[in-house]
């Protein structure tokens, strides 16, 4: 073996650990600069207003006010609109730093839900919501798109995090869990339509898991399920939903077809916004099962929350690419789950795994990276 081969070989840690430090600073000014070449559109210029008025938004109260005729008259997403026109009130400039801030942010949580404590995996989650993403564009840098799907995924995910370490023996008391559980469980519930039901299914089971190992549930639980249970029903059953619904209805189609389409929708979404996604995720399924690692409860119920919150859309008139955000979430977590769980079983795949990973965070810079070179006119 020559001295180089030597050197990588031993060295090789500190190496991915080097690689994955600079890809991340690259990562950070791609963000920056690409969120500053995105102004505010389309909704954006509306969720400016108080909505039932051209006047603009300019305090708390108006969002109040704004967000209780939405709910009324146009949809139930009262918490991620509300999280929108706050963020819209504060400006360009911060709605873009915002943006950065969350996708790193999410990037953590994600690794936390995962069990991934490296910065490689951090580095790749990120990546991930890139790459692995049906329309990244729309769901992080439309800035009404961020507020329905970046943003609440990250109370999505921890709210759910709360639930899944207990499903460890002796996991450590969160401080004061009891009091904030129901915000957070608010927030996750009250969400997106096909989000916040799964939220609830997925928690409910993690406490049915629980319960079946004889083990008695904390007060908290029952406390964050009910209100995110209660999140749920208020955006189903906001009267908003059903004048919105009656402008998307499909007019003058039977049934039978009605159901074709829906049917035809939900296809589309498995073979072209999530293909990708679920290609990964079958990858280092079949790898991690080839080299003897456990999928694991966890990984189970991500799965089981990506079928869900997947089929849920059948049940909507529309199914744009952007709303398979969190589907794509429950698949990228797996990935980066059983990516860690191969390399602690077969060391010698590190950089293999890696590799791919990086390939994943490469195919999502390159689609950024294009955008960037249309709008600066190097691309024409």
């Amino acid at each position: 073996m020559s001295k180089i081969a030597w050197v990588l070989k031993e060295r090789k840690s500190h190496i991915l650990k080097g690689c994955a430090i600079f890809v991340g600073l690259i990562t950070l000014v791609i963000l920056y600069v690409s969120h500053r070449q995105v102004p505010f559109m389309m909704d954006d210029i509306w969720y400016s207003t108080k909505l039932f008025s051209e006047e603009p938004i300019s305090s708390l109260k108006d969002i109040f006010d704004a967000q209780v005729w939405h709910y009324n008259n146009w949809g139930g997403r009262s918490m991620t609109h509300a999280i929108l026109q706050v963020v819209l009130m504060m400006g360009p400039l911060v709605a873009d730093i915002l943006n950065v801030i969350v996708t790193v942010l999410l990037g953590v949580v994600m690794c936390k839900v995962a069990d991934r404590k490296d910065l490689l995996s951090l580095v790749a989650a990120v990546g991930m919501l890139f790459g692995l993403n049906g329309d990244w564009f729309m769901s992080m840098y439309w800035q009404s798109g961020s507020a329905n799907y970046l943003y609440i995924t990250v109370f999505i995910l921890l709210f759910l995090q709360c639930y899944f370490r207990e499903l460890d023996k002796q996991p450590t008391k969160l401080w004061g869990i009891e009091v904030w559980i129901a915000l957070l469980g608010i927030l996750a519930g009250w969400s997106n339509e096909n989000m916040g039901p799964t939220a609830w299914i997925l928690v409910t089971l993690v406490m049915i898991m629980i319960k079946r190992e004889g083990r008695k549930l904390p007060f908290w639980m029952y406390f964050g399920n009910l209100s995110c249970l209660l999140g749920s029903a208020l955006v189903i059953v906001a009267p908003g939903n059903f004048v919105r619904s009656k402008e998307a209805a499909l007019v003058g189609y039977g049934t039978l077809w009605k159901v074709f389409l829906r049917c035809y929708v939900e296809c589309k979404a498995s073979f072209d916004y999530l293909f990708i996604a679920m290609m990964a995720a079958g990858c280092a399924l079949l790898l991690g099962k080839a080299v003897g690692c456990k999928i694991g409860k966890i990984n189970g119920l991500l799965l089981l929350g990506a079928l869900l919150s997947w089929g849920a859309m059948v049940l909507s008139p529309h199914y744009p690419a952007r709303a398979t955000f969190g589907t794509m979430i429950f698949l990228a977590l797996v990935t980066l789950s059983m990516a860690g769980k191969i390399v602690q079983q077969k060391k010698e795949l590190e950089v293999p795994v890696a590799v791919g990973l990086w390939m994943i965070w490469l195919r999502g810079m390159f689609f950024v990276g294009e955008y960037l070179g249309s709008a600066w006119g190097w691309i024409k």
